[in-house]
């Protein structure tokens, strides 16, 4: 195996990783799986409980406990359209949907997720979603 096909290999490995401790709700395993310090993206939104500035691994972990804190979980929803690898980079695009517990209000749309994997640990995590939606569906009317 060259070292770029070992190098997706790994990524590809590590990210499928990481997908399976986020939907079982495995923070410890995802702290491993974070870099000590990451490369966090996510469009800040103060309506959004759940969105905020992160950088350290356990910061990005906490994340998805965060999420299933404010939403409600019998009703989240997430596909996985594409799974791209290259090198170190993983990009995955998909739709996902979801009620806010405090309002009731639903929230949906595609999103796209950037991964880098270096040493066998995610150094980055740059997350693109409806943002619009997620932010009407945590505003009281």
């Amino acid at each position: 195996m060259s070292t770029d096909t070992t190098t997706a290999t790994d990524t590809r490995t590590v990210v499928q990783d990481f997908l399976k401790a986020r939907l079982s709700g495995d923070t410890d395993r995802m702290v491993e799986l974070f870099a000590d310090d990451v490369d966090w993206l996510l469009a800040e939104n103060p309506a959004v409980p759940w969105i905020r500035p992160r950088s350290t691994g356990a910061e990005c972990a906490a994340q998805s406990g965060e999420l299933a804190a404010h939403t409600v979980p019998e009703d989240a929803r997430a596909s996985l359209d594409t799974f791209l690898v290259d090198g170190t980079d993983a990009v995955l695009f998909g739709h996902l949907s979801g009620t806010v517990r405090a309002t009731g209000k639903s929230f949906e749309g595609p999103f796209a997720l950037r991964l880098t994997v270096e040493n066998g640990r995610i150094t980055r995590h740059h997350l693109y979603e409806n943002s619009l939606s997620v932010a009407a569906a945590c505003t009281a009317s």
